[in-house]
């Protein structure tokens, strides 16, 4: 959690729940964010950066990289 771009995606979630936007939006950006890094790593992010549960958090991965996958699908 100490690498800059970790960072950075934390700081862009909390940015977002600031200005009044959803968990799901704050998530999406982290997400996108640090789709290369671990599962682990972007949960965490989103327990910190989305003021999600760990549950929680779990579960907006699941539906981010669901969401990506259509979203790849779509534009190949």
């Amino acid at each position: 959690m100490n690498k800059q771009s970790i960072k950075d995606a934390i700081t862009k979630g909390k940015a977002i729940i600031k200005e009044g936007k959803s968990k799901a939006e704050a998530a999406m950006v982290i997400f996108e964010a640090l789709k290369a890094e671990g599962k682990e790593v972007v949960i965490a992010a989103f327990v910190q950066g989305a003021t999600l549960t760990e549950k929680g958090a779990v579960t907006y991965w699941y539906n981010c990289s669901r969401k990506a996958k259509k979203a790849a699908a779509k534009s190949a």
